[in-house]
C-alpha cells in the first residue's frame, strides 16, 4: 500500500502545495493547537539557571621533593597538570565525599522536592547527575556546570565544589602522609636511640684510656721498643700496662666506632626522609588553578521557549501533513474498490 501511495501521490512542490491548500483548515487547526500546547507547556516548565566554574589541575608533585629534594626529577609546584591529573581530578569531583557535603549543605533532598517520595536516594542521584556536570575540555581543564532553579544557589554550588576539590585531595594525601610520617618517625627515633647507646658505650671505653686504637697501638709499640732498648724497666711496665688496656678494649672500640659511623650515616639519610615526611604531612597546598569562578546567572538557560514552540509547531505540521496524505490515499483506494 505504501508503494502505491508513493506512485499515486504527487510529491512535487506544486503537488504538496495543492494538497496543503486542500486541507488547509485541518492543518491550520493541528498547527495552532500544537503552537498553543507547546507554548503553555514551555512556560510551565520550571526555569533552570546555569553557572560554570573552570579549573586546571596542578601537577602531581610532592612538596618535600620539590622543596627539599636533591638530585631528584622534579615537577615544579606551579606546573599545570596534564591528562593523568585531569582524569584523577574528575574522579575526585565525582566522589561520594564531595557529593555528600553538597547534598547536606544545600539540603538537596528537599530542594529538589524529593523528600517523602518513593526511592528518594535513587531520585536524588539522578537529579544530582542531571544538574551537576563535570566536563573535560580540550585544554586539560575541567568545566564544572551546575543547573538550578535558583541562580544564586547554582553559582554557590559550583564554587563550593571547586573549593572542596582541594579539601578532598588534601585529606586523602594527609591520611597517607601521616601514616608514612609515623613509620619514618618510629624508625628515626629507634635509630637515634641506638646511636646514643653506641656513643655512650664508646665514651665508657674512652674513659679507660682508649681513644684511637690504630694510632695508640702504633705509638705504644714504638714506645715499648724504645723503652726496652734503653733498658727503662719502669717505662716498660707503664707501656705494657697501657697495651694491656688497649688489648682488652681495643676490639670493642673498633667495632663500636665503625658501627657508629655506619649508624650516623644511616641516621643522616633517615633524618632527611623524616623532614620530607613532616613537610608532606603538614602540606595544605591548593591542587587547582581556578580560571573562572561561577557567578549568578542573569538569565535562564532552560527552557528556551521560542525553540520549543518552533520545533513543536513544525513537527506537528509535518506529522499532520503526512497523516493526511496517508488518510487521503486510503480514502481514494477504498473508493476505487467500491
Amino acid at each position: 500500500m505504501q508503494e502505491n501511495t508513493e506512485k499515486d501521490f504527487d510529491f512535487s512542490l506544486n503537488g504538496l502545495l495543492k494538497f496543503i491548500f486542500q486541507y488547509k483548515q485541518a492543518l491550520l487547526i493541528v498547527t495552532v493547537a500544537a503552537f498553543v500546547f507547546s507554548a503553555v507547556v514551555s512556560f510551565l516548565i520550571p526555569p533552570q539557571y546555569k553557572s560554570t566554574s573552570i579549573v586546571f589541575p596542578s601537577a602531581s608533585t610532592s612538596v618535600s621533593h620539590s622543596l627539599l629534594g636533591v638530585n631528584l626529577p622534579k615537577k615544579e609546584l606551579l606546573t599545570l597538570g596534564k591528562e593523568e591529573e585531569v582524569e584523577q581530578m574528575l574522579q575526585v569531583l565525582q566522589s561520594d565525599e564531595i557529593k555528600k557535603k553538597i547534598v547536606h549543605k544545600y539540603n538537596l533532598m528537599s530542594h529538589y522536592g524529593i523528600s517523602g517520595s518513593s526511592y528518594p536516594q535513587t531520585r536524588l542521584d539522578e537529579e544530582y547527575k542531571d544538574n551537576i556536570k563535570f566536563t573535560r575540555t580540550p585544554y586539560f581543564s575541567i568545566e564544572i556546570e551546575v543547573f538550578d532553579k535558583d541562580p544564586q544557589i547554582a553559582a554557590n554550588i559550583a564554587n563550593d565544589i571547586t573549593s572542596l576539590v582541594d579539601t578532598t585531595i588534601n585529606n586523602m594525601l594527609k591520611e597517607r602522609a601521616m601514616k608514612a610520617l609515623a613509620l619514618v618517625e618510629r624508625e628515626y627515633v629507634s635509630l637515634k636511640e641506638h646511636k646514643q647507646m653506641l656513643e655512650d658505650s664508646l665514651k665508657r671505653i674512652q674513659s679507660k684510656g682508649v681513644y684511637h686504637y690504630e694510632y695508640q697501638s702504633q705509638a705504644l709499640n714504638e714506645a715499648l721498643g724504645k723503652a726496652l732498648a734503653e733498658g727503662k724497666t719502669k717505662g716498660v711496665e707503664e707501656v705494657e700496662k697501657k697495651l694491656k688496656i688497649l688489648a682488652e678494649y681495643g676490639g670493642a672500640y673498633v667495632s663500636i666506632r665503625d658501627l657508629l659511623e655506619r649508624e650516623t650515616e644511616k641516621l643522616s639519610i633517615l633524618e632527611s626522609k623524616y623532614s620530607e615526611a613532616k613537610v608532606d604531612a603538614d602540606q595544605d597546598l591548593p591542587h587547582t588553578f581556578v580560571i573562572s569562578r561561577a557567578v549568578k546567572a542573569e538569565k535562564k538557560s532552560y527552557p528556551i521557549e521560542w525553540l520549543i514552540i518552533t520545533l513543536s509547531t513544525i513537527s506537528a505540521f509535518i506529522m499532520g501533513l503526512f497523516l493526511l496524505i496517508i488518510l487521503d490515499r486510503l480514502k481514494k483506494k477504498n473508493l476505487e474498490k467500491s
